[in-house]
């Protein structure tokens, strides 16, 4: 039975940071679902590419996933006002599941109070609320910290991804 990932999703999200990972974990056969506001809505990212929910929030039970990546661009600042997102970031987190965040999706962690001395990156425009939220925060392009995995922007997004599924292959 393959892993299974979450996406979180909503509309304005950085299309290359919500796709490049989904793609590439669904070449190494991992399953991956998208969970938004509602089930079966098509939201898209800043470029206007499309992505469809599989599930809405509320649908979600963390215990059947092994991972969660949340993308950047605008959406995380939705995102982080659902407490069922929150929920869901601080069950995989207190179950030591892996959690990729990349760009402006720290807001997600620092709303969902996870973030106190843990080492990150972000885009550097969100640098300030990772260190006010208790972060030690690097400019690196891929940070790992126990079963938190940042990266800052779509150019890292190879590291990245590679450093997301040697977590979830531990």
């Amino acid at each position: 039975m393959p892993k299974k990932i979450l996406a979180l999703l909503s509309d304005e999200f950085e299309d290359l940071e919500l796709w490049y990972p989904a793609l590439r974990l669904r070449e190494e056969k991992y399953q991956v679902d998208f969970a938004a506001e509602k089930k079966g809505v098509t939201y898209h990212g800043k470029y206007g590419v499309p992505c469809t929910s599989d599930y809405s929030f509320d649908e979600i039970n963390p215990d059947d996933y092994d991972g969660l990546l949340v993308p950047g661009g605008w959406a995380p600042d939705k995102l982080r006002r659902f407490p069922k997102v929150l929920e869901i970031v601080r069950k995989m987190n207190a179950d030591n599941k892996a959690i990729g965040e990349i760009c402006h999706a720290g807001w997600v962690l620092i709303s969902a109070g996870i973030l106190k001395g843990r080492k990150v990156t972000s885009t550097p425009g969100i640098k300030d609320d990772m260190t006010n939220a208790g972060a030690v925060w690097l400019d690196e392009e891929s940070v790992v910290d126990g079963n938190i995995v940042s990266g800052r922007r779509p150019p890292d997004l190879p590291a990245y991804v590679k450093d997301f599924i040697k977590i979830l292959n531990k």
